[in-house]
């Protein structure tokens, strides 16, 4: 098949949609597809490989704010010239942006099946931004924008139960996965720890992911400094950059900040932690909730996406209500503080995950689109106007 996936994030961007995606591209390229990539040019792209991938790149401008992400703008004429020469089989639309709302009205004008992501709760980001008030308008936004395509992707049961309110009702949850091979125990590096100037027995906390204020990152500082209390020689280690980057460094001096890391780097930070702390509530999931699973390290986390779906409260990890914040930090502190409770759980952590291996999830993915495409197949619709 030629599949089509539009998205507005991408690498060398380093976030979740983005791994996501690649994540996906790749998989679709290894069972023999051509994919036809589209996503926003960046001065620095790299990484991309020439085989099985035929990349476009728009006009994209960096998000107000946030100048490490970028949105695309609209392409539809662009998009529907592309797509007339080579033709898609089916599309995939990972991301509800300009580029993604002109991509799927480029689909539905030309009779191309098409299925929309969603990836990130853009409605619980306005709030952390300062644009509370447009919350509703930018959750109808995204309603509207799924609503318009035959099938939406989403990762978990409860996120396909809270669009269904919303009047989205072709939803299918598409499970994510996690490379056990790289993200494993054994991954653990004396060597790193001693940089991090700590012992075998020191508890070190980490963090993974943007450093931003739609993580809820306050909380999880707040969690360290109560097991700090505990264990004075605690250590706070950060892996990635964002916006409030500066702003926490500047307070917090004696935290560790490790930068972006990608490969082999990135497993032994998390598997040479202690503790996964993970209070945002603005996920569609959290993957990095499941590398940590599977490095071994034992998870306190808000019981929405990942940790949901994935942990059993008490037994491979800490669930706590939403809204409990006392709750959380006391939780995290007990843990953090419990050496012989936070084995257990990283190692029960580890074993609940082996399962969810990559190879399932591609073919899940390229079985919806192959659905799509033969629904389609032998009919060319009309063009609809969008």
């Amino acid at each position: 098949m030629r599949i089509g996936i539009v998205t507005e994030t991408y690498p060398p961007e380093v976030n979740g949609v983005a791994l996501t995606v690649r994540a996906l591209v790749q998989g679709m390229v290894r069972r023999g597809h051509t994919v036809d990539l589209v996503r926003p040019l960046r001065p620095d792209r790299s990484g991309i490989p020439d085989a099985g991938i035929d990349a476009l790149d728009v006009a994209g401008v960096s998000l107000p704010r946030y100048a490490g992400l970028r949105f695309g703008l609209p392409a539809r004429y662009r998009l529907e010239r592309r797509w007339r020469e080579s033709r898609p089989d089916a599309i995939y639309v990972a991301t509800e942006g300009p580029l993604g709302w002109s991509a799927v009205s480029a689909a539905r004008r030309l009779g191309i099946p098409v299925a929309t992501g969603f990836h990130t709760r853009f409605d619980t980001y306005a709030d952390h931004y300062g644009i509370g008030l447009l919350t509703p308008l930018v959750r109808s936004y995204l309603a509207r924008f799924h609503r318009r395509s035959m099938s939406t992707l989403v990762p978990t049961r409860a996120l396909a139960e809270e669009l269904a309110t919303m009047g989205v009702n072709n939803v299918r949850v598409l499970r994510r996965a996690v490379d056990t091979r790289q993200f494993h125990p054994s991954r653990r590096d004396p060597a790193l720890r001693a940089t991090w100037g700590v012992s075998d027995d020191t508890p070190v906390v980490l963090y993974v992911g943007r450093i931003a204020p739609e993580k809820n990152l306050p909380l999880s500082v707040a969690a360290f400094r109560a097991l700090q209390r505990r264990l004075p020689d605690a250590r706070y280690v950060f892996v990635g950059d964002g916006p409030a980057r500066a702003a926490i460094a500047a307070a917090n001096p004696d935290f560790i900040f490790m930068g972006v890391l990608h490969g082999d780097a990135l497993a032994a930070a998390y598997a040479s932690a202690d503790l996964f702390v993970f209070p945002s509530l603005s996920e569609t999931f959290g993957n990095v909730l499941l590398e940590a699973m599977a490095s071994g390290v034992a998870v306190v986390a808000y019981s929405e996406g990942a940790a949901r779906e994935h942990i059993q409260n008490g037994q491979n990890g800490i669930r706590v209500v939403p809204g409990n914040e006392a709750g959380f930090i006391e939780r995290s502190a007990s843990l953090g503080a419990d050496i012989a409770a936070r084995h257990a759980m990283g190692r029960a952590a580890c074993l609940s995950v082996s399962s969810l291996s990559p190879d399932v999830v591609i073919a899940d993915f390229e079985s919806l689109l192959r659905t799509l495409a033969e629904e389609t197949r032998h009919e060319r619709p009309a063009a609809i106007v969008a």
